[in-house]
């Protein structure tokens, strides 16, 4: 049986300018250890021994530095083809990664670009939902109405709304929060089953963020972390605050790649 549902998150990674730069910058932050690929401008990050990212030196300048997420799929030909049947964009057709497995890259209807993983050796994340590894990631949007139902049929999602206030990345803590939580086909829809989200890009960010996904990573200590990554170099976008599921920080890295940290409400004193 594959270690991730279909449609589930198994993969991130970053595209930066410098690699190394990068590598001291996440392994400050997270502790992460790295494994360079076998003659390839990468790099696989570990937390405890265990698989968690990848850093990945960009092949072209004008491309992003920006942090992407892969949901797993158990046939990415059709994956592929519903992407297309559904107003996405395919961006880079099915590509074998040598016995790793098969990879894709496509964009929603709105453009937030995502990436597909067909696992034959390699399944993904050998550690997550831990301080030092990925435990969530969302979609932003200004075209829900057209991004929700792609989702629901591309992948079998299975959407919960929140229809309460709470704080939103653009600084208003008092905000009508539209989100909007997924959970896997075949199961109980609601946050206790729920893999990812979408939230919308109100007037309150600026006009020019486009549509995108944001990669969430579990810390020991939300204000520590945020503390830590600007004296490695980054910046806070949004300072520590509190949701209902713990404390969380919008970040950016020395090199301008967007992410967040998670303290998980249990790990909360």
């Amino acid at each position: 049986m594959a270690a991730f549902a279909h449609s589930a998150p198994c993969w991130a990674d970053v595209q930066l300018s410098d690699l190394e730069a990068g590598k001291r910058f996440y392994g400050g932050l997270f502790g992460w250890t790295f494994r360079a690929g076998d003659g390839m401008p990468f790099a696989d990050a570990f937390s405890d021994g265990r698989a968690v990212a990848a850093l990945a030196a960009k092949k072209d300048g004008r491309m992003p530095t920006a942090w992407g997420v892969y949901f797993s799929t158990d046939d990415i030909r059709a994956t592929v083809t519903a992407i297309r049947e559904h107003g996405g964009q395919v961006i880079t057709d099915p590509v074998r990664a040598g016995r790793a497995g098969v990879l894709a890259q496509a964009a929603d209807p709105a453009g937030a670009v995502f990436g597909l993983w067909q696992a034959e050796e390699r399944e993904g994340f050998e550690k997550q939902n831990q301080p030092g590894s990925f435990c969530w990631a969302e979609v932003y949007t200004r075209r829900p109405e057209r991004v929700d139902p792609f989702y629901e049929s591309v992948f079998g999602f299975r959407g919960t709304d929140l229809d309460e206030a709470g704080h939103d990345v653009s600084g208003d803590a008092e905000a009508f929060v539209d989100f909007r939580m997924w959970s896997p086909e075949g199961t109980e829809p609601g946050p206790d089953t729920a893999v990812g989200g979408r939230s919308v890009i109100t007037d309150a960010f600026p006009a020019e963020m486009p549509s995108h996904f944001l990669v969430y990573f579990a810390v020991a200590d939300c204000d520590a972390a945020a503390e830590l990554a600007v004296r490695l170099g980054g910046r806070i976008t949004q300072p520590p605050f509190d949701i209902p599921y713990g404390r969380m920080a919008l970040l950016h890295d020395d090199q301008g790649a967007a992410f967040a940290v998670l303290q998980p409400a249990e790990l909360l004193p």
